[in-house]
């Protein structure tokens, strides 16, 4: 097959879109900004989907879901909330259709407008707040600890496959306590599973931080983060888990009885990922071939290809090929034994390439004498002839080491394009020239923030949670500064 994908040297931009066609991950719909996730992006999506809700779980977790539909009246009641996503939600004002006059289009019924519109839901904190009103009455209600596995719209003009589109699918975990230090535990676990699944799961490195005010999810008191770097040297937020106090609480008056017998208000935190993780899996790995994507998240891990001309030969192939096979399943080792006779070996070669399936296997007349199989790595594009005999546990071990090396490439990639900066020229060079994280020091202030984006488009990605506390002047104002922040271009 003719791969014809734009090289990455060349426009990432349309290098990243065409590879998301081609690759057979999503399209366009007939609704400007929404994808149709195909059925081999979905199973990548399936895969990160099982882990996370594994690890969920593990914590205490449990999933629920609640309506697509909120009444406007809601989003009212937290008034910073509101603010956040007021010109991202989508409403709903009407409940019925009728044909129209020329007795051939549908048109909206006039007559059928609701008394109250209904957002659809850009996140689930409002809607969720109002029914926990009703669930919690003591301490001994206490924590609720639910995730919800569902879609979003939040209406974005300028769209782009996975990474921002009008509607997403998402996870939102929303939990409630009876005390400040459990929330805040609460979030900072979840900003440790997101940076464990990043890492040894998606083999993506990241940087763990808190968002600065300006930047913070709308009515959080603290945002966490988890920032990656993607090959072009632009950041991209792989995941928040926010501390929200007590503000939806006294929003939709969700109070307790405390051990002491007092009415007190809940202590809520929220935390999400979404289908934007696809993006970033994409960008962190791939290159100008296709696809490369980690064992851990491969629907296919190997792919086995026969090279034959006669139906005994492939026979013979099969036959050989089952005793593998069976022995992968008790290993939970993923395959495809590709034995369709309308495609000849070099195209699928390439498909496979394409779709970044770790480890690929030909197998022919000569491997079947020899007693040996030719091995493919997709991360490296090397090849090399191993024996029969070992060849499980050859492909369980390659597999962990493609697994690693792709995480280590990408650290190595990750850390070479951190630069600590102590001038604005020389902020303004790095970033137009290496790109990467930048690492200045800031003042504090949201107009010193809002004055380096507008000059440079580079916001403050976050304060890591790891710096080391420092004196020292702000790179633009020459003010005092406590430490360095993580600059960046993003997404």
């Amino acid at each position: 097959m003719s791969k014809n994908i734009t090289k990455r040297s060349e426009d990432y931009s349309k290098w990243y879109n065409e590879l998301v066609v081609k690759a057979d991950l999503a399209e366009n719909s007939g609704v400007r900004g929404c994808m149709v996730i195909k059925p081999y992006g979905y199973a990548i999506w399936e895969k990160m989907q099982a882990e996370l809700d594994r690890m969920f779980k593990e914590t205490g977790h449990q999933n629920a879901y609640f309506p697509l539909f909120i009444p406007k009246s809601y989003f009212s009641k937290e008034a910073s909330h509101v603010d956040g996503f007021a010109k991202e939600c989508a409403v709903v004002t009407h409940y019925r259709l009728k044909t129209a006059e020329d007795g051939k289009t549908i048109e909206v019924d006039p007559e059928a407008k609701l008394e109250e519109e209904l957002i659809v839901r850009p996140t689930s904190e409002t809607i969720i707040w109002d029914t926990y009103r009703k669930w919690i009455e003591s301490y001994r209600d206490l924590p609720i600890l639910v995730n919800q596995w569902a879609n979003v719209v939040r209406w974005e003009m300028r769209t782009r496959l996975f990474l921002r589109t009008a509607e997403f699918l998402w996870q939102e975990g929303h939990t409630a306590h009876a005390t400040e230090k459990e929330a805040i535990a609460e979030a900072e676990q979840m900003l440790n599973v997101y940076a464990d699944f990043a890492e040894n799961f998606m083999a993506i490195p990241v940087v763990k931080g808190f968002k600065t005010a300006n930047e913070r999810f709308a009515g959080a008191v603290e945002t966490y983060c988890i920032e990656a770097l993607m090959q072009d040297g632009k950041a991209l937020q792989a995941g928040t888990s926010h501390f929200l106090g007590q503000n939806f609480a006294k929003a939709f008056d969700v109070k307790f009885t405390s051990q002491e017998g007092k009415q007190e208000h809940v202590w809520a935190t929220s935390w999400g990922v979404s289908t934007r993780l696809m993006g970033a899996l994409i960008m962190t790995h791939s290159d100008d071939n296709g696809l490369v994507l980690p064992p851990n998240l491969a629907p296919i891990q190997v792919v086995i290809v026969p090279i034959h001309k006669t139906d005994e030969q492939l026979e013979a192939i099969r036959e050989e090929v089952k005793k593998i096979t069976d022995r992968f399943k008790k290993l939970n080792i993923s395959f495809k034994f590709d034995d369709r006779t309308s495609f000849k070996p070099g195209w699928k070669f390439a498909e496979y390439e394409l779709k970044g399936v770790p480890v690929r296997l030909a197998v022919g007349p000569k491997d079947l004498e020899n007693g040996t199989f030719e091995v493919a790595r997709r991360d490296t594009l090397t090849k090399e002839t191993i024996s029969k005999e070992g060849i499980v546990e050859y492909i369980q071990d390659l597999l962990e080491e493609i697994q690693a090396t792709l995480f280590k490439k990408a650290f190595d990639y990750r850390e070479a394009h951190i630069t600590e900066v102590n001038s604005f020229d020389e902020f303004k060079e790095v970033l137009e020239g290496k790109g990467g994280f930048i690492s200045a020091h800031w003042d504090g202030t949201t107009e010193t923030e809002e004055k380096i984006k507008d000059l440079t488009k580079a916001t403050i990605r976050c304060i890591p949670i790891d710096r080391v506390e420092e004196e020292g002047v702000c790179v633009l104002t020459g003010k005092p500064s406590k430490g360095r922040v993580l600059f960046a271009k993003a997404y």
